[in-house]
């Protein structure tokens, strides 16, 4: 499914962040005390695949978390084989690989939030849960990315464990409308798709407390199609962003949004500010985003670095002639373009 957004008047600096809601965090400096450390920004620990292109997985994560300002601490579950376009194979690592790396960084950082992206396997959902069991209080935003690419029961496993394992830790789950009905409501009957609601009735059966979810289809008006991205709790819809649909593709844009979440949650954020902060961040990434490859487009996580509009169009209009067609303001911003040097 294509997922969509709405073309922004203008990008805005990267949003500030408070301090954390560690206890734990240090104190804030004394500005008036030169030689006084200041204050780490918020730490997430973000578990996720490797992924080469750069989209989404782990390389996403981390362009998200820094673009908000955090400070990500990545443990790579797996390898994933794959393009812009789609997904070939996948080499889950050893679980015992995945905790090593997670309990070094734990014994010497003070973690704000976590992020669960894609796991690899079963057995490494495990593992991952073990390790997230010690930390009760840090809030833990769970993505479930599509797995249409796995076999059914390497799928199917996954899906159990993910259930059984991390929805229970989860404090907001998120996901694609299809996606969380395979997850939550697999026996599905009905031939309306299920509502918010719904879903986040499944979810709090397992432990989960809210769910946000992408991509529900609504009526169309005329030659208009909107989606709806919805938070919701098992009592109801809480809030959300209906975007306008084009026919554009991304990838990454579910660990984008999910990424930025954990961040201003871990940096002490209220629950649904921070869900119309992330949707307005994935908004505005997807809007100046690019096209790296032959594939899908993917976010732009620095939108805000982009020069104005009027400097980064500023001698463009001579080259567009000399090529014999304007620039169109339909397709994502050229790649290559200039940023700012902070």
């Amino acid at each position: 499914m294509s997922l969509v957004c709405f073309p922004v008047a203008a990008p805005a600096p990267a949003p500030p962040l408070e301090s954390p809601m560690n206890p734990e965090s240090p104190p804030a400096s004394d500005p008036l005390d030169p030689g006084q450390e200041a204050p780490p920004p918020a730490c997430v620990m973000c578990f996720n695949a490797a992924d080469p292109s750069g989209a989404g997985g782990m390389a996403g994560d981390v362009a998200t978390v820094a673009a908000m300002g955090a400070h990500a601490l990545p443990v790579v579950t797996s390898i994933v084989m794959r393009d812009t376009a789609e997904v070939f194979d996948q080499h889950p690592l050893d679980p015992e690989i995945v905790v090593e790396q997670a309990r070094g960084i734990l014994e010497d950082v003070t973690v704000s939030g976590f992020k669960v992206g894609f796991l690899g396997s079963a057995e490494v959902l495990g593992a991952v849960a073990e390790v997230l069991s010690d930390y009760p209080d840090a809030p833990l935003v769970s993505y479930l990315p599509s797995l249409s690419w796995l076999e059914e029961d390497p799928q199917q496993s996954y899906l159990e464990a993910f259930r059984e394992l991390i929805l229970p830790a989860t404090e907001v789950l998120v996901g694609n409308h299809q996606t969380l009905m395979e997850l939550l409501l697999p026996d599905w009957e009905n031939e309306r798709p299920a509502s918010p609601r719904e879903l986040a009735v499944a979810a709090g059966e397992h432990g989960t407390r809210y769910v946000l979810v992408t991509g529900v289809l609504l009526p169309s008006k005329g030659a208009e199609q909107f989606i709806d991205n919805v938070l919701a709790s098992p009592q109801g819809a809480i809030t959300g962003e209906k975007f306008e649909r084009f026919d554009t593709s991304f990838v990454g844009s579910g660990d984008t949004l999910a990424a930025s979440l954990a961040s201003l949650l871990a940096a002490g954020s209220e629950l649904q500010a921070a869900v119309g902060e992330a949707l307005a961040f994935l908004d505005q990434s997807l809007d100046a985003g690019f096209r790296p490859g032959m594939g899908h487009v993917v976010p732009d996580r620095f939108f805000w670095a982009l020069p104005p509009a009027d400097e980064e169009t500023e001698g463009t209009e001579d080259t567009a002639a000399a090529d014999g067609e304007p620039p169109t303001a339909e397709e994502p911003k050229s790649k290559g373009a200039s940023r700012r040097v902070h």
